[in-house]
């Protein structure tokens, strides 16, 4: 029987030669994972089960949303998964100072892999989809369970056929191609499938690209975001992940339960208007919307290219007067490396402020909040009502591209409108 690339990891999990849409299995996990949010109540939780953590070198848990700590109730939140860490002795547990995002620091240090079965206590947990793994976020006490069995159960989903045809434009990234998506078939448009994204198109994309397009696959409502293992990807883990993995692919009449055309070549910068992921236009209809705040980081675009990106349109040139920007490395390593290439003197130089690893503003925790009536322009995964800030605020998701261009004009723009692609 022919399968996804979602069933061929499950059915290899749950110890099966094959599984169908719609089964019930009980799969073994290769790594579970928590944050500084999730992970204490998860804990506490695991607690009453009363048993030791089935593997401490399958968990993985990473202080990243209120940290470095912005009040007591943070540090609290912290000091539990560090004790919790160290008296189980976990082994990828990363405290300030060697954190960065979780899901950008996972796949950077070689943690999540092709064919591995993941689950976290985090919606966006389905970014590892971009390396060939079945990823996908679950409640508190699937993920306690999880925590003490290495199991988790599971419904096959039915898998959606993204098919990408075509040439990414300069100015496209995958931001751009992920929110295409989600504008066509809406955020309940996957709801509980998996979007397998195939055809010519893929090669046309970075990792970043699939990093960012399988974060979001969860803002279509869908269980995983799944990219196959080929030339991209293993260059990728080659040079980060040392332990053996078996990738998965698609087999050639595997069954989908739809398929969703997009030609890259066609696509143009976009953003989504508040308040929903769905609500997408091109920047170029838009007419002028003035913003006071600009975000370039998270774990959707906080990574060296997305980092790149912004650099070569602020280079030179400085934030609007009435702007804030800030950028935010998704890892210390990122950080340094931007360093190096001296994108850091170049956003100083341009009047941003450059922050710590952090999940900060993304999800209104601190470094970025928005008060009454301000709009912000930001690289993050939601713009739901409330998300950054007061509830009359408004954010609006772009890509690198369009929130560099946008903090120096101080409205949403095109980076057309900064810089051309001559060259």
């Amino acid at each position: 029987m022919p399968l996804t690339i979602a069933e061929k990891i499950l059915a290899r999990h749950a110890g099966l030669e094959t599984v169908e849409a719609g089964q019930l299995v009980i799969c073994a996990l290769d790594l579970v994972m928590a944050n500084d949010v999730t992970g204490p109540p998860s804990i506490k939780e695991f607690e009453k089960i009363g048993r030791p953590v089935f593997d401490a070198e399958k968990i993985a848990l990473i202080p990243d949303h209120f940290q470095p700590a912005k009040d007591i109730k943070s540090a609290d939140l912290a000091k539990i998964m560090r004790e919790f860490a160290r008296k189980n002795k976990i082994t990828h547990y990363y405290e300030q100072g060697r954190v960065g995002i979780e899901h950008v620091i996972l796949p950077e240090f070689g943690i999540v892999a092709p064919g591995m079965l993941i689950i976290g206590a985090d919606s966006h947990t389905c970014t590892y989809g971009a390396v060939n793994a079945f990823a996908t976020g679950v409640g508190t006490t699937d993920l306690a369970v999880g925590l003490a069995t290495g199991k988790a159960w599971f419904k096959v989903p039915e898998s959606i056929n993204v098919h990408l045809t075509g040439k990414k434009p300069k100015n496209i990234c995958g931001k751009d191609v992920i929110l295409t998506l989600i504008g066509k078939i809406g955020v309940d448009g996957a709801l509980y499938k998996a979007l397998e994204f195939t055809g010519d198109g893929v090669a046309e994309l970075s990792m970043t690209d699939r990093l960012t397009i399988s974060n979001m696959a969860i803002e279509a409502g869908a269980k995983a975001g799944l990219f196959p293992f080929d030339k991209v990807a293993e260059m990728y883990v080659a040079r980060r992940v040392k332990k053996t993995f078996e990738p998965v692919n698609a087999d050639e009449n595997a069954k989908y339960c739809s398929t969703v055309e997009i030609n890259l070549s066609e696509l143009k910068p976009v953003v989504a208007l508040p308040h929903l992921p769905e609500n997408v236009k091109p920047v170029d209809e838009l007419g002028e919307i003035k913003i006071n705040q600009v975000v370039i980081g998270s774990c959707t675009n906080g990574r060296l290219e997305d980092l790149g990106i912004a650099a070569g349109i602020l280079r030179g040139r400085k934030v609007h007067n009435d702007v804030r920007c800030i950028i935010i490395p998704g890892s210390q390593e990122i950080y340094k490396e931007a360093i190096r290439c001296h994108w850091i003197d170049i956003f100083i130089d341009a009047g941003c402020v450059v922050s710590c690893p952090t999940c900060g503003p993304c999800l209104g925790g601190y470094m970025g909040i928005l008060s009454a009536g301000e709009r912000c322009v930001s690289t993050t995964n939601r713009n739901f009502r409330g998300r950054m800030g007061h509830v009359d605020s408004e954010v609006y998701l772009a890509s690198p591209f369009v929130a560099a261009a946008s903090a120096v004009l101080g409205k949403i723009a095109t980076p057309e409108e900064v810089i051309g692609y001559e060259n």
